[in-house]
């Protein structure tokens, strides 16, 4: 019985290849190849190929068996297609689209939040944004990722509409691939902070309009950062924010 540590990174290092465009589009895969190359038995390499698979980024076709797909196809949102992504040489324009994504999303997320959010959501979010500062202002990176994350997800998932839930593991991959890959600065900046803590307190207050346009600030400010990036640099590192 093969491992799930040895899918795992059979996976990784296809689903990596096929992103950065080391296998273009209408690379032919074969199992036996795949096989060689990775040192995994035809099982493991056929399991492999149908996680891609279902990922749309392989299509089989008769006689010529496994076929790379082009972005159009992807499953974009998958969080394990957003992470290689981040992982590859269209790293910034990556961010640029899920950041979008975020500006377009998050905002209403916030102010749905303060309107339907049950009082433990309400007091969760108040106490996340008082630890946060604690943590950003020690500098203390790893910690302050896993509350920033929580208190997205929790807006998100208590916004009321059941479209904004699911970009939940979303936007935990994007921030987590931006601590990860050091485009964060050392301690955020307070600022960031004030408006974490603006956006808990307009939902505990139950103000839709202030937790809208605090959640508006956070993502607006890092979307005008990647903005001002020029498109002839996007292998160059994010702007810190």
């Amino acid at each position: 019985m093969s491992s799930p540590s040895l899918h795992a990174g059979v996976l990784d290092a296809l689903g990596l290849a096929i992103t950065s465009g080391d296998f273009p589009v209408g690379t032919p895969l074969t199992l036996d190849g795949i096989g060689a190359e990775h040192g995994v038995s035809r099982t493991v390499a056929r399991e492999v190929m149908r996680m891609l698979e279902g990922l749309g980024m392989v299509r089989s076709r008769r006689r010529v068996g496994l076929v790379v797909l082009g972005i159009e196809d992807w499953n974009v949102l998958d969080p394990r297609v957003i992470r290689w992504r981040l992982q590859g040489p269209g790293r910034d324009a990556q961010l640029r689209s899920l950041t979008e994504l975020r500006h377009a999303v998050e905002p209403l997320a916030a102010a749905g939040a303060a309107r339907h959010a049950s009082p433990q959501v309400r007091g969760e979010l108040v106490d996340l944004a008082r630890r946060m500062r604690t943590l950003g202002e020690a500098g203390d990176l790893t910690e302050f990722l896993a509350l920033d994350v929580r208190m997205h997800e929790l807006l998100l998932r208590s916004s009321g509409n059941e479209m904004f839930g699911p970009l939940a593991d979303v936007v935990a991959e994007v921030l987590a691939g931006r601590t990860h890959l050091g485009l964060m600065p050392p301690s955020p900046a307070p600022e960031a902070l004030d408006q974490h803590e603006a956006v808990a307190r307009a939902v505990a207050e139950h103000d839709p309009d202030a937790a809208e346009a605090a959640m508006a600030a956070i993502v607006g400010e890092v979307r005008r950062a990647l903005g001002a990036l020029p498109p002839a640099h996007e292998d160059r590192p994010a702007p810190r924010g």
